[in-house]
């Protein structure tokens, strides 16, 4: 099935919001692959939409930098190379210290109780991988952090992880350095991070999330001679 061919029919939201979540939901499933061109008339025919929304979703998507709009050519998704993969990561390393910072300074009872409510999501995110339900797992771990953004309650913070987030749960689909080594560290490193919240040190706290969110054990060799990451899901 190709990309436009996996969209559905629309919902009772705004149209163009609609429109760019379904295709932010093929981008990262893959439907649409990196460089594939998303073509308006063709996504407007397929759900039965005039071109004006179509256009604003694709307008959304391009300010997200999911996709990229080049002049008398038209708009395709954004190839992920090894350098956005890293400025990803670092960028999530930031904004989630910071949100930590916020947490750890809660009383004891709070931190406890988003300690237990991570703790819930990195028990699913185990039962995930002992199903071998990768895509499932992907976005229990962003879930993960995206919690731990939203308990830092900055809502700046919040709405610049939501980009990230994104891009990451592209790069964690398509990007193969994501290993079943990786995988096997993924439930005890979000255990880690857990309970150094709940203790209320932040320098622990910091040296967990920089840990976890390190590149330094992933092999950035998938990518083609341009730097773009080649497609295809990790070895699973």
């Amino acid at each position: 099935m190709s990309g436009v061919q996996a969209l559905s029919a629309l919902e009772h939201r705004p149209t163009a919001v609609i429109i760019s979540d379904q295709l932010r939901e093929r981008i990262i499933d893959g439907a649409f692959k990196p460089g594939d061109q998303i073509n308006e008339a063709q996504v407007a025919s397929q759900l039965r939409v005039s071109r004006g929304p179509v256009r604003e979703a694709l307008h959304r998507l391009v300010q997200e930098g999911l996709l990229i709009g080049l002049p008398n050519r038209g708009v395709f998704v954004r190839e992920i190379t090894d350098r956005d993969v890293a400025e990803i990561y670092e960028a999530r390393e930031v904004i989630e210290c910071a949100a930590a910072e916020i947490v750890t300074k809660l009383d004891e009872a709070e931190r406890d109780r988003i300690a237990d409510e991570l703790t819930a999501v990195t028990t699913e995110m185990g039962e995930a991988l002992a199903a071998e339900q990768w895509d499932h797992l992907r976005r229990l771990d962003l879930q993960f952090h995206t919690t731990l953004v939203e308990h830092g309650r900055n809502r700046r913070l919040v709405r610049a992880y939501s980009t990230l987030a994104t891009e990451a749960l592209i790069c964690m689909a398509q990007w193969s350095g994501f290993s079943t080594a990786t995988r096997d560290r993924v439930v005890p490193s979000h255990l880690d991070i857990v309970e150094k919240l709940r203790s209320g040190d932040m320098e622990a706290v910091h040296l967990a999330l920089h840990n976890h969110l390190s590149l330094d054990d992933y092999e950035l060799h998938t990518h083609d001679e341009d730097g773009s990451l080649r497609h295809g899901r990790p070895e699973e």
